[in-house]
């Protein structure tokens, strides 16, 4: 056969182009993250919401993870990408389709010609009118050789497409449960100011009940009662003003969870921010195996170095086989039932467009490189983010414990400035400034246990957790 020394002679140029080799990735992490409980190791990252043991928290979590549009849109994304995946691979197997065809032509003369008698012919063949039918079926097919490793680096690249989007969903998975926690916190906080208010306006109302008996009976005048009722309106509107906030709030919380057109009065919010719970011992390096944003940038790299083998084999020719066979049918009197079969090898190089072709090579080179440093840059990102989310925990944990000792020594304050008051020993100056210290007391306490709260679900995201590792994909490591 004439077609090996071609297929030796095309193998020949394209065994002459190669891609620049690629560095390998710096991952280069501390030992240690600078903050962190070391001997914290028994809450699991996969569902760290239950750490918290709120079952409200876990119930919303749980639906959002079911029924939300957010996990649910980035999961037809990964089917899509099962199915690209899929069409992939079939290019590289037998390809082809039957055919049935039929025809039925009838000949009419129409010049007035004469009939010419043919001996030995049949009267149709032989001048008239005459009418012919057919039919055929066929089966053509094809197959190309691989014979430089297309299908296997087609492979390679296919799954790590996949293994990207299975990523994406997992991260995205992983971002819900955070939103979702982040979201009735944020609620709680709402709803802990709200009786803050109400405590306040509580405390302006006994004031201006008190000077108003005062002012009565000449002991006081009116215009402190007229600056304590102004206080009072500001905690009302105040109050008023959060309550929108906290139903505005729910209403987002029930969009998360993929109920967003039902009552907000069907999300009941309480009053309470707990403590944050402990963060388990972990190691930076492990963040290469937790977080899904550094295993999908690691997919996306393997597909990129993929994609860089692909165009170094569009140099190498191709080699395809094309059997067939036909089935034909002729009605009349020359016809019959005919059979056909047959092979063809095919033989494909480039030899013009080979300018193209290393164009295509050096951009896909170039994008290569680019997914190498977003994979590090990913790495770095989230080591940053981990060590960061846990020296600011770190910080809000001494932060609670000392405003929750002068919200106490406010409270003590102000009971003491009130006695005084009301036994006419101090002016109402000193029990609004006592009431002041207090409201502002409760407000930094409110603040800082909603931070540190929304801290550790940042510090829970950001070591990687919110997903299950041990899926069929476990073995991977970026």
């Amino acid at each position: 056969m004439h077609i090996l020394p071609s297929l030796l002679a095309c193998a020949s140029l394209g065994a002459c182009v190669a891609a620049p080799k690629l560095r390998p990735p710096a991952l280069t992490l501390p030992p240690a993250y600078a903050a962190g409980d070391p001997a914290s190791g028994a809450v699991t990252l996969d569902c760290w919401w239950l750490a918290y043991n709120d079952e409200q928290l876990t119930d919303l979590v749980e639906r959002a993870l079911g029924q939300g549009f957010t996990v649910r849109e980035a999961f037809t994304r990964l089917q899509e990408a099962r199915a690209i995946r899929s069409g992939a691979l079939a290019q590289f197997r037998l390809q082809g389709s039957l055919s049935v065809s039929g025809e039925a032509q009838r000949t009419q003369q129409l010049d007035g010609g004469v009939d010419i008698d043919i001996p030995g012919l049949p009267p149709s063949l032989s001048g008239g009118n005459n009418t012919t039918k057919s039919a055929s079926v066929a089966f053509p097919v094809s197959w190309e050789v691989d014979l430089f490793g297309r299908r296997a680096a087609t492979r390679r690249v296919a799954a790590a497409d996949l293994d990207a989007a299975r990523f994406d969903y997992e991260g995205m998975r992983a971002a819900t449960a955070a939103e979702i926690a982040r979201s009735l916190f944020e609620a709680r906080g709402l709803a802990t100011r709200i009786d803050d208010a109400r405590a306040s306006a509580n405390i302006q109302r006994r004031l201006v009940d008190l000077l108003t008996q005062r002012a009565g009976r000449g002991l006081a005048p009116r215009s402190e009662v007229d600056r304590v009722e102004a206080d009072l309106a500001q905690a009302e509107a105040l109050e008023a003003d959060l309550t929108a906030a906290l139903d505005a709030s729910r209403r987002s919380l029930l969009v998360l969870v993929g109920a967003g057109t039902r009552s907000v009065a069907t999300l009941a919010v309480t009053a309470t921010i707990s403590t944050p719970p402990a963060i388990p011992a972990v190691l930076p390096g492990e963040l290469l195996l937790r977080r899904p944003d550094v295993r999908e940038a690691g997919a996306r790299l393997r597909a990129a170095i993929g994609n860089v083998r692909l165009d170094e084999l569009a140099f190498f020719p191709r080699l395809s086989l094309r059997p067939s066979g036909a089935l034909s049918y002729t009605a009349g009197d020359f016809g019959g039932l005919q059979a056909i079969a047959g092979v063809t090898a095919g033989l494909t190089a480039p030899l013009f467009d080979r300018e193209r072709l290393h164009a295509q090579l050096g951009a896909s080179s170039a994008r290569a490189e680019g997914a190498l440093l977003a994979y590090e840059r990913t790495v770095q990102t989230a080591y940053s983010e981990a060590d960061q989310a846990l020296i600011r925990l770190d910080a809000d944990r001494a932060r609670i414990a000392r405003l929750e000792t002068g919200a106490a020594a406010a409270e003590r304050s102000y009971t003491a400035a009130l006695r005084r008051f009301e036994l006419g020993f101090s002016d109402l100056q000193a029990v609004l400034d006592a009431e002041r210290v207090v409201r502002g007391a409760r407000s930094a306490l409110t603040a800082a246990r909603l931070e540190g709260m929304q801290r550790s679900v940042q510090a829970f995201q950001a070591l990687g957790g919110g997903w299950d590792m041990s899926g069929p994909d476990a073995d991977f490591r970026g």
